[in-house]
């Protein structure tokens, strides 16, 4: 990928293509040279049907959905737009991190539209694609610290840049999503997981299980969750057989372990890295993901942000998961600043927003 220059923002008109998952996704998204942004269109195939009997996403189940209705959601994206593809000034997709052989058919496909119309192609980091997300809908632009939770990723960075990321801390076992996930296939609850145990919470008594406080009051910034989903487990275990009081009590004590853990570790984050932002009234905090859309966790990270004089700033619920117009987004800006890549750009199943940052002690493959 190449680095950013110093030339001034153009306005640009981008398709993007998002399949690093289990959404198949495509949007175009306007940018003028004041750098504001517009979603001209938006369109999501969730594949969560296919795979709910699994209990989990499938590979290769994801893979042949993408390459079986990428090229419609492309069409319907530009014609809902009332755009064509020789007006496009360039053409984003994800290329990583995710399940290989659905980035796959998202690069193929856009590599081929980009061969075929002569216009730019950009690969785009899925999580950049997130970190920008609030550059769109709130015209919020770095330097921002901001908390990244999705299934697959939860660290807390400095936003710097258009690919300019500083990583302060990580988790060291699983991420939020994917603990939210284990904990609604433990409890019986249905696919996509973290709405369902959200939905479950609702009804629950949070203060019934005493459930830990993952790393809570730890010097360092990182999260772990691991021992938070087997706490859960010990406790559902205990109570069998379940009611659906026990289940939305075993929730709401989950989601409320998980705020309460979530938030000391971004007060930690946000006291040493104040001095990254010299000017008090200019300290913005964004929440970015697929958990980001969490209800609970986001009053509680609010409630933090003011409590440091930092400014909250989160998309909207529809643009937390994963979607094509982040993707369009995270193209345009770079786009804009010269920012564009070969046609032999690989897919990356990993592929960390800052790639030197050191390895959070006892942390898996996913830190």
């Amino acid at each position: 990928m190449s680095e950013p220059s110093d030339t001034a923002p153009s306005a640009a008109l981008v398709l993007g293509i998002e399949t690093s998952c289990d959404e198949t996704a495509a949007a175009i998204v306007s940018r003028n040279a004041a750098g504001e942004g517009r979603i001209l269109s938006n369109i999501v195939l969730s594949q969560f049907d296919k795979h709910a009997i699994y209990g989990g996403v499938v590979p290769e189940i994801a893979a042949r959905a993408h390459a079986e209705s990428l090229d419609l959601l492309v069409k319907t994206a530009l014609d809902k737009a009332g755009v064509t593809l020789g007006d496009l000034t360039g053409i984003a997709v994800a290329t990583g991190p995710g399940l290989i052989g659905g980035l796959v058919v998202g690069a193929t496909t856009g590599k081929a539209l980009a061969l075929a119309t002569g216009r730019p192609f950009v690969a785009i980091n899925h999580l950049e694609a997130h970190a920008l997300t609030v550059g769109l809908t709130d015209q919020v632009r770095p330097p921002y610290l901001m908390l990244l939770v999705s299934g697959g990723h939860t660290q807390l960075l400095l936003v710097e840049g258009v690919g300019q990321y500083r990583r302060l801390a990580t988790t060291i076992d699983d991420a939020l999503g994917e603990a939210f996930d284990k904990t609604a296939k433990l409890l019986g609850l249905p696919m996509p997981g973290g709405p369902a145990v959200e939905k479950a919470a609702a009804n629950g008594n949070g203060t019934r299980f005493d459930l830990p406080r993952p790393m809570k009051g730890r010097s360092d910034p990182h999260f772990s969750f691991a021992g938070l989903k087997t706490a859960v487990r010990h406790a559902a275990m205990q109570s069998a057989p379940l009611s659906e009081q026990d289940i939305a009590d075993l929730c709401a004590s989950f989601q409320a372990a998980v705020c309460e853990s979530v938030a000391d570790r971004v007060r930690l984050a946000m006291r040493t890295g104040a001095s990254h932002f010299p000017d008090a009234g200019q300290r913005p905090f964004v929440v970015a993901g697929g958990v980001a859309a969490n209800k609970a966790l986001r009053a509680t990270l609010v409630d933090v942000a003011r409590a440091h004089d930092f400014s909250f700033h989160a998309p909207p619920f529809e643009l937390c998961g994963d979607n094509g117009a982040m993707i369009a987004w995270a193209g345009a800006e770079r786009l804009a600043r010269d920012l564009a890549d070969p046609l032999d750009a690989p897919a990356r199943p990993r592929w960390p927003l800052d790639a030197e940052a050191p390895k959070a002690i006892g942390a898996g493959v996913k830190a």
